[in-house]
């Protein structure tokens, strides 16, 4: 056992525990844009005939980077989530 006398508790979250992250704000970084898939032919002329998925015609795909994993939810691979943008130009 230590006994210390007048110390000060250590600052900052404690040890062993992720930092929660109230705000859901989660910045992220742009990598790519491209337009919707077209048609059923995937990859190397492989089909997609067994998802049902249809990119809206007007839509656009972006690929994201979140550089700090911990900012996102622990379930987001299990559970559905509304995604907002707000896009600020460097």
């Amino acid at each position: 056992m230590e006994i210390i006398i007048g110390a000060i508790p250590p600052v900052g979250p404690p040890e062993g525990k992720p930092v929660v992250r109230e705000s859901g704000v989660v910045e992220a970084h742009l990598l790519n844009v491209r337009p919707p898939r077209k048609g059923i032919a995937g990859p190397s002329g492989a089909e997609r005939r067994g998802k049902k998925a249809k990119d809206p015609v007007r839509g656009r795909v972006l690929t994201l980077m979140v550089p700090d994993a911990d900012s996102l939810p622990k379930d987001i691979d299990k559970a559905n989530f509304k995604v907002s943008l707000r896009f600020h130009r460097l």
